[in-house]
């Protein structure tokens, strides 16, 4: 076993469990919610996405457009104080954080190439995720403040997590004519292509034995849909119908659909027993916006919904120690759009 993976596995085997939120919202699960045993609001305005544990379960790194923003931010939460802090340049727009066991941390970011954010994209032909050919991976140390260009290709590099390994990154890059996941090595060395169908491959997170890559993806089924999208694709943009979930091995072998639903399926994080995904879907949603948390075997089967909020519930994410889940909703929500962080304590 290699020296990094020696470390991640004793940090993640000491690791402390979250501290109980005191300073922030209590908040009452719906009836139905039998797996919250507490839940907490974190935030309480903004429009947030994407908050992720420390290894040591005590922070979370998350994106945020916040008072003074010119779009997605990166900050980081401390649980047992209730801090928060930005710690991206505050130019461009940035995506996709995640934290490195030696408290260093990466994230996407376009604020090398101007200090505006990108334009939106033209949505008056229906509803599209942008894929910004600006987005480049970066490596951030506190200890220093230094911020370390990871990548330079001329597309689309983001959606990054972190092997339990403690050394490889997995992302999403707009290179070699597809949107597709690779690997490579915290020092920005050793890009290797894992999935290798023409089409979509990105949110991808490794299983906790390293063992399983788990992720989303489109993968065009007729001649009509993939002239779609790659007319969407060279406009650097993706729509997001039918995303199933997938895995395959780190290697990019042995690719099998966990869902075959036909809905929009999303933000997959593994369970600590590494045999079970939760993940974002509107597979009940009666109206557009709506998304519920579900919970389903790595083999597709066993599947239960988790939250039953009338609206947006999706980004989930356990500690380390599988005691809490993080996600991103609109519950409680004062104005349009507003997306706040909240926090459960599990059961089974």
């Amino acid at each position: 076993m290699r020296p990094a993976a020696i470390l991640t596995l004793i940090l993640l085997a000491g690791c402390t469990s979250a501290p109980r939120p005191r300073w922030a919202r209590d908040c009452d699960p719906l009836s139905a919610e039998k797996h919250f045993a507490r839940v907490w609001q974190l935030t309480s305005s903004g429009t947030h996405a994407e908050a992720y544990f420390s290894p040591d379960g005590r922070r979370l790194i998350l994106q945020a457009v916040r008072t003074g923003d010119p779009a997605d931010q990166i900050y980081i939460l401390d649980l047992a104080t209730g801090d928060s802090k930005r710690v991206s340049t505050g130019d461009g727009k940035c995506t996709c954080a995640w934290f490195l066991p030696d408290g260093r941390f990466v994230y996407s970011s376009t604020h090398h190439h101007a200090k505006e954010p990108p334009p939106k994209p033209d949505r008056s032909k229906g509803y599209v995720w942008p894929l910004y050919r600006t987005f480049d991976l970066f490596m951030a140390d506190p200890s220093d403040g230094s911020l370390h260009q990871l990548t330079t290709s001329d597309g689309y590099d983001a959606e990054t997590t972190l092997g339990p390994d403690g050394r490889t990154l997995v992302l999403t890059s707009h290179r070699d004519n597809d949107v597709s996941l690779y690997t490579m090595q915290i020092d920005g060395t050793g890009m290797r292509r894992v999935t290798m169908r023409h089409g979509y491959a990105g949110g991808a997170v490794f299983t906790p034995n390293g063992s399983w890559l788990v992720y989303r993806a489109f993968y065009p089924r007729n001649d009509a849909e993939k002239e779609e999208f790659e007319r969407l694709l060279r406009e650097r943009t993706l729509h997001p119908v039918n995303l199933e979930l997938y895995r395959c091995r780190p290697a990019g072998s042995e690719e099998t659909a966990i869902t075959q639903n036909g809905k929009v399926n999303f933000a997959p994080y593994p369970l600590r027993d590494g045999k079970r995904v939760i993940f974002t879907s509107d597979l009940d949603a009666v109206r557009r916006g709506q998304y519920g948390m579900y919970v389903v075997g790595m083999d597709g089967t066993g599947l239960e919904r988790i939250t039953h909020h009338d609206g947006f519930d999706g980004f989930p994410c356990f500690s380390a120690d599988g005691k809490y889940l993080v996600w991103i909703s609109d519950r409680n929500a004062k104005r349009p759009h507003e997306l706040n962080v909240f926090m459960a304590e599990w059961k089974e």
